[in-house]
C-alpha cells in the first residue's frame, strides 16, 4: 500500500525548465516603461542615494538629488526606511544595470496638474520659501514656483532674505510646460486683501475723526499716512501751523502720528487728512495778550499791493490795509511805510478761527495824536467811510480768492499723488499756487481802485 503523504510528494514534484522558470519568475515582476509613476517601500536610505523596493527584480534607486526640488536636501529628512512613496521611472537600466528612479519628478507630475488647475480656476497656491535667486524668490508648491521681487509686496522689498523659511500665499500668474516654468506673485493676492480692508475703512470714516497712523511716504507737497490698510494725504499746509518749506521738515517716513481725517472722497476713494489739528495752536495762545482796541509796537515784515503786514510779538503777524494807513488816500503802501519800518498800530480785530488780526495805523496816529504821513482834508472826510467800506471788501475778497485757492492747490496735489505724481505733477501744482496768489493781488488792487 502506497502512503498518501508520499503519493502527495511525488504527484508536487515537476522538474521546470529554464524557461519555464523565468517565465514563473516575470509573472512576479512588476511590467513598466521609462516614464511610468511606481509605488514602493524604502528599504535603504544613504546620504547619496535611497533604495527602492516597487516588486523588480532588483531595488531601484533614487539619487539624492532626485529626492526634492530643495538642493543639497539630506535624504533622512525626506525619507524613512518603511515610508511608501511614489517615483517616476527614469532609466530601467542604466550602464551599471541598475534601476533609476525619480521621486521628486513623480510629485511634479502630480503637482503640475493640481497647480494647473489652480491656475485656471484663479486660486491661490501656498508654498515654502527655499531659495533666494537673483530677481526673486522660489517657492516649493510640489514644484519650484518662481516669484518675483517686483511682485513680492506691495512695495519693493531691498532684503528678500527676511521671507526665507516662510510660506506664503501666491498667485499662479504664467504657466509654460515646455520649459518648466511657474510664475507667481503675491502682490495680487495682498492688493485684493487690501482693496476690501480700504473699502471696510473708508466706510467707517468720519469728517473729524482723529486715528493714528504711520508716516508711509513724503513727497514736495505732503506726506502719505497709512492708516492700517489705506493712505490718507496731510497736505504740506496741514503739517503745522507754522509755515513748513518742506515736509521732512515736519514728518519722517516711518513717524508714528496722529491725524484727523478732514475729508473722505468714497468715489475716489481720497482721504484728506490734518497733522496740525490734532496738535495745539501755537498762534491762538500767543494772541491772547493783544485785545481789540489796544495800541502796540510793531515792525513792518512785508509790503503787497493792498497794504503792510506788521509782526507785533513773536510769530504773531497782522495786516495794515491799505485804507488804514492814513486818512488821506494812499496810492501804495510804499508811500507810508518801509519793510523793517518801527511803527504804532492799533488792534482793530482779531479773528482767531481765520488767524487773522487787522491793524490801523490811521486810528492809532488819531489816538496818540501823531501826524498822518497823508492827511486828508475836510472834505476829504466824507469818502473816509466809504474808503473803509471799500477795504473791507476787498480784504474778504482777497480772503476768499486766497481760500478757493488754497483748496483747489490742495485738492488737484492730493489727486495726482494719489495717481503716483511725476515730477511735472509737483511744478503744475506749485504754477497753481503760484497763479493763486496772483490773483489775489489782482483782486486786492481792483477794490483798492
Amino acid at each position: 500500500m502506497v502512503d498518501e503523504y508520499e503519493s502527495y510528494i511525488v504527484q508536487d514534484e515537476h522538474e521546470y525548465t529554464d524557461e519555464e522558470m523565468h517565465a514563473l519568475i516575470d509573472d512576479t515582476i512588476t511590467d513598466f516603461d521609462d516614464g511610468d509613476l511606481v509605488t514602493g517601500t524604502v528599504v535603504q536610505v544613504e546620504r547619496d542615494e535611497v533604495l527602492l523596493d516597487i516588486g523588480y527584480k532588483s531595488e531601484g534607486v533614487i539619487p539624492a538629488r532626485e529626492l526634492s526640488i530643495r538642493k543639497d536636501a539630506n535624504p533622512a529628512d525626506i525619507v524613512a526606511i518603511g515610508d511608501e512613496i511614489e517615483a517616476l521611472v527614469l532609466q530601467k537600466e542604466d550602464k551599471d544595470g541598475r534601476l533609476i528612479l525619480s521621486k521628486k519628478r513623480a510629485a511634479y507630475e502630480r503637482a503640475w496638474n493640481d497647480i494647473e488647475k489652480k491656475f485656471e480656476d484663479g486660486e491661490n497656491v501656498e508654498g515654502e520659501v527655499i531659495e533666494v535667486v537673483k530677481g526673486g524668490l522660489i517657492l516649493d508648491i510640489g514644484l519650484r514656483g518662481f516669484l518675483p521681487a517686483s511682485l513680492v509686496d506691495l512695495r519693493r522689498v531691498k532684503d528678500l532674505h527676511m521671507f526665507l523659511g516662510d510660506r506664503l500665499e501666491a498667485r499662479v500668474i504664467e504657466m509654460d510646460r515646455n520649459r518648466n516654468n511657474v510664475v507667481l506673485s503675491r502682490r495680487v493676492v495682498l492688493e485684493e486683501d487690501r482693496k476690501q480692508e480700504r473699502q471696510e475703512i473708508l466706510n467707517k470714516l468720519v469728517k473729524g475723526m482723529i486715528l493714528p497712523g504711520t508716516v508711509s511716504s513724503i513727497v514736495d507737497f505732503g506726506a502719505f499716512v497709512d492708516l492700517g490698510g489705506i493712505d490718507g494725504l496731510v497736505h504740506i499746509s496741514e503739517l503745522s501751523w507754522s509755515h513748513v518749506n518742506h515736509p521732512s521738515e515736519v514728518v519722517s517716513v516711518g513717524d508714528k502720528v496722529e491725524v484727523q481725517v478732514l475729508d473722505v472722497d468714497l468715489s475716489r476713494e481720497r482721504i484728506s487728512l490734518g497733522l496740525k489739528q490734532t496738535q495745539d495752536d501755537p498762534w491762538k495762545q500767543l494772541v491772547k495778550e493783544f485785545e481789540i482796541g489796544n495800541i502796540t509796537d510793531g515792525r513792518v515784515t512785508k509790503l503787497v499791493p493792498f497794504g503792510a503786514f506788521v509782526e507785533i510779538g513773536n510769530n504773531v503777524e497782522g495786516l495794515v490795509h491799505i485804507s488804514e494807513m492814513a486818512r488821506g488816500h494812499v496810492e501804495k503802501p510804499e508811500d507810508v511805510v518801509a519793510v523793517g519800518d518801527e511803527i504804532k498800530v492799533k488792534i482793530m480785530d482779531v479773528d482767531l478761527e481765520r488767524r487773522r488780526i487787522s491793524l490801523s495805523i490811521r486810528s492809532a496816529n488819531e489816538e496818540l495824536g501823531l501826524p498822518d504821513a497823508v492827511p486828508a482834508d475836510d472834505e476829504d472826510d466824507e469818502g473816509v467811510e466809504a474808503v473803509e467800506t471799500d477795504a473791507v471788501e476787498a480784504e474778504d475778497a482777497t480772503d476768499e480768492v486766497a481760500d478757493e485757492a488754497t483748496d483747489e492747490v490742495a485738492d488737484e496735489a492730493t489727486e495726482e499723488v494719489a495717481e503716483d505724481a511725476t515730477d511735472e505733477d509737483v511744478e503744475a501744482v506749485e504754477t497753481d499756487a503760484v497763479e493763486a496768489e496772483e490773483a489775489t493781488d489782482e483782486v486786492a488792487e481792483g477794490d483798492d481802485a
